[in-house]
């Protein structure tokens, strides 16, 4: 895994896994699938995941911390859909804390440059400041992690 902050309002996070684009990126896009690996750490349960997978269309994801009891929830639009090589859409904090409403961008790309290996890279921008960048990298580290634990797709 290679990571980088582009600035304090950028975070790019980047993955390998022994699995097919399209199936990789079916995993991120059925809310049933999603459900079962897409959170920020092992003590994280997924509570809600609505997805209308195509450009326009809206998502709503929530985690609550099992240890801390603390709730997350989070919501956007998807604003490009090319299956299975790209999801960008808006992000933005539900609640009252410093960063709720604040709509940054997610691009998400799924590169399979060898046969049944796709490199899942993730991009956010527009993030406000250096604590928020590092919080959300920290998220989406727990999330590629996840997903590498979670066998999904099957690993080959």
């Amino acid at each position: 895994m290679t990571e980088q902050d582009n600035g304090a309002g950028t975070v790019r996070v980047e993955r390998t896994f022994d699995a097919p684009a399209d199936a990789v990126f079916d995993a991120w896009t059925n809310p049933e699938v999603l459900r079962r690996w897409w959170k920020a750490s092992p003590a994280h349960e997924v509570d809600l995941t609505e997805l209308d997978v195509r450009v326009g269309g809206g998502y709503r994801l929530a985690m609550r911390n099992t240890e801390s009891g603390e709730d997350h929830e989070v919501y956007g639009t998807y604003r490009e859909v090319s299956r299975p090589d790209r999801l960008v859409y808006s992000w933005a904090w539900e609640g009252t804390g410093p960063y709720a409403g604040h709509e940054s961008e997610v691009a998400v790309t799924f590169a399979e440059l060898e046969p049944g290996r796709t490199t899942v890279t993730i991009e956010h921008t527009g993030l406000l400041d250096a604590t928020s960048a590092a919080n959300h990298r920290r998220g989406w580290e727990g999330v590629l992690d996840s997903f590498a634990r979670s066998g999904i797709p099957a690993v080959r």
